[in-house]
């Protein structure tokens, strides 16, 4: 039942037009999407290893430009919304645990936190809330989203086939461990 979705998944991360979808996934997740962009770029690089670092760079990119999106919601548009965006993902208390660690750590919190799986777009709307210095912003928001992202295309350069050979032995194994990893970073709203 999962062998025909991977080879699909493998199959339309192969597609032309797919570099558009994984990096309208990437802006979205910045700012409001629940989903990863992990979900597209892995599979598009193991489909296309030639192409790993214009992937990742593509989907990097487009991270810090939904991140920046997600900060002007913060900063601009709080109350319509960023509540709003908190709300659906039942974020209060993160919210206010992330407001307080920006202000007892400042960027170092936002580097930290945006290399992880947590959803981004907490800390994006958080430090838009707490107008943090937007360049700092921009810069903190580059080593972290570049640095997330680029471990994973360091892992599939080095370990691709490996890689790829551990999705079709194990296919089910791996969907549970990403299920879980994506709970895990749903559910990190509400504990983190």
């Amino acid at each position: 039942m999962l062998k025909p979705l991977y080879n699909r998944i493998l199959k339309l991360s192969a597609r032309k037009d797919a570099v558009w979808w994984m990096s309208a996934v990437s802006f979205a997740e910045s700012s409001f999407f629940p989903l990863p962009p992990d979900v597209m770029l892995v599979p598009m690089c193991l489909a296309e290893p030639k192409k790993l670092w214009r992937y990742t760079n593509i989907c990097a990119l487009a991270s810090l430009i939904g991140g920046l999106f997600g900060y002007a919601v913060g900063f601009y548009l709080f109350e319509s919304i960023g509540r709003l965006i908190i709300d659906l993902y039942n974020a209060q208390e993160s919210f206010q645990r992330f407001q307080d660690m920006f202000a007892e750590f400042g960027p170092w919190f936002l580097i930290l936190k945006g290399i992880t799986p947590i959803p981004y777009k907490l800390l994006t709307i958080t430090a838009g809330f707490a107008h943090l210095d937007l360049t700092v912003f921009i810069l903190c928001s580059i080593v972290a989203r570049f640095s997330r992202f680029y471990m994973i295309a360091i892992l599939l350069h080095f370990y691709g086939p490996q890689v790829r050979d551990i999705i079709e032995k194990r296919l089910m194994l791996v969907t549970t461990v990403l299920l879980v990893i994506i709970i895990g970073g749903l559910l990190s709203f509400k504990f983190v």
